[in-house]
C-alpha cells in the first residue's frame, strides 16, 4: 500500500536552488528540509540540487535539478492548488509568484470560486490560486 503523495518537481538548467531561495521569499510557512547537492563526482553538475524537500502549507514537495536534458518541460496543466484565507494573501501570491513569470489566467471570478488565479512562475511551475 502506497503511504504518501507529494508534489515532485524536475528542474532543468540548474534552477532549482534559485527556485527553493523565491519560494522561501514568497511562502510565509516555507520550511526546507532537506538539500543535498552535487558533488561533481559524475553523478550531475557540482552546486546542482540531487535532492531537496520543502513544505509550503504544510504539503510536501520534492525537486531535483535534472542532470540529463529532457526535450519535455514543465506542463502548466499540472499545479498546486492553494486555497487563500483572503483577498490581500491571494493577491500578494498571486503577484510574487508572476514577478518575472506567465499568466495563465489574472485573478477574477470565473464561476467556480470566489476569485481564482492560475500563474507560472519564472521557473516554470504552475500555481493556482483561490478564494472559495
Amino acid at each position: 500500500m502506497a503511504k504518501s503523495i507529494d508534489f515532485h518537481i524536475l528542474f532543468q538548467n540548474g534552477q532549482a536552488k534559485q527556485a527553493l531561495e523565491r519560494y522561501g521569499e514568497v511562502f510565509d510557512d516555507y520550511t526546507l528540509d532537506r538539500l543535498d547537492l552535487y558533488q561533481g563526482d559524475g553523478d550531475g553538475p557540482a552546486g546542482q540540487v540531487k535532492i531537496a524537500d520543502f513544505r509550503v502549507l504544510g504539503r510536501r514537495f520534492v525537486c531535483i535539478d535534472s542532470p540529463i536534458q529532457h526535450e519535455w518541460d514543465m506542463t502548466p496543466g499540472i499545479a498546486p492548488f492553494i486555497e487563500c484565507d483572503d483577498d490581500p494573501e491571494l493577491e500578494r501570491l498571486f503577484d510574487a509568484l508572476a514577478d518575472g513569470g506567465t499568466v495563465h489566467m489574472p485573478v477574477g471570478s470565473y464561476g467556480f470560486g470566489r476569485r481564482f488565479g492560475w500563474v507560472e512562475d519564472r521557473f516554470g511551475v504552475s500555481w493556482l490560486l483561490n478564494i472559495t
